[in-house]
């Protein structure tokens, strides 16, 4: 990547991170090209140069909101600390971001996430998928999953879950219960995370 290209991606990153920060803050409706120009201090024709439009930066204002998560859960996952441990940090972290996320970006991300954006199956698919196996096998091995459930049925679970996530009628109720839903999901009814 030469001198130029390097340029163009530093601010290209730098009006994502703006704007992410604006839609999360305001959500999307009620942000402006003008605001975001002005908090990525660059010109409007420079946000419309790169991205046309304000739908188009909203999109991939996501893709660049869904890497910096997958990032910090890698982080997490990497961490040389016990399956408890890393099963509460995501707890911890989906509870952080259900109580600062403004219910319109929500919204919209849901929207966006329930039509199948491309990169977010590939996401899932060629990267979540297989490190959730891995984070699964690990708590196994330290004794904390149950032997007889199955990483196919854990799989299985979790696809029903995003199946269901991705549904309207759905996505508009679970936000403001994500922590007890993560919850649920990683100790079932029984309530082993009070421990």
């Amino acid at each position: 990547m030469d001198g130029f290209e390097r340029r163009k991606a530093m601010k290209k990153k730098i009006i994502l991170k703006a704007t992410l920060s604006l839609f999360i803050n305001n959500g999307v409706k009620k942000v402006s090209i003008a605001e975001i120009a002005k908090k990525a201090n660059v010109s409007q024709v420079t946000i419309y140069n790169y991205f046309k439009s304000k739908d188009n930066l909203a999109h991939e204002v996501l893709i660049y909101y869904v890497d910096q998560i997958w990032k910090e859960y890698e982080e997490l996952f990497n961490r040389n600390i016990a399956f408890p441990d890393k099963i509460k940090g995501i707890i911890f972290d989906k509870k952080k971001a259900a109580d600062n996320i403004h219910e319109d970006f929500y919204t919209y991300f849901m929207k966006e996430y329930s039509t199948g954006i491309n990169y977010m199956e590939e996401l899932y698919t060629e990267k979540i998928f297989p490190r959730l196996i891995e984070l699964f096998n690990e708590g196994r091995a330290q004794g904390y999953i149950n032997h007889d459930i199955s990483n196919e049925a854990i799989i299985f679970y979790i696809q029903i879950l995003k199946d269901a996530m991705q549904k309207k009628d759905i996505y508009q109720k679970i936000l403001p219960m994500t922590e007890e839903i993560t919850t649920l999901f990683f100790y079932g009814i029984i309530g082993k995370g009070n421990d």
